[in-house]
């Protein structure tokens, strides 16, 4: 793995643990015969994949919607 991958990802994906949990999903998923989303070196690792689709905005992390509770009048 690229410290310079790492710190690129943590731009798009500040917190560290959630940037972990994404990264091991994706590569899990990779070694499963997912095609990867970016153009990847030929020797490239499947972290390192990972990470560049995280930089390249192809994977993230979106939250979802807070319900909004009304008030009973």
């Amino acid at each position: 793995m690229n410290s310079h991958l790492l710190e690129e990802a943590l731009k798009h994906v500040p917190n560290q643990q959630v940037l972990v949990n994404i990264i091991s999903k994706r590569v899990r998923q990779l070694n499963q015969g997912s095609r990867p989303l970016v153009d990847a070196p030929i020797r490239a690792g499947f972290a390192d994949i990972a990470f560049q689709e995280v930089i390249e905005g192809k994977l993230g992390l979106t939250y979802p919607e807070q319900p909004t509770i009304a008030a009973a009048v």
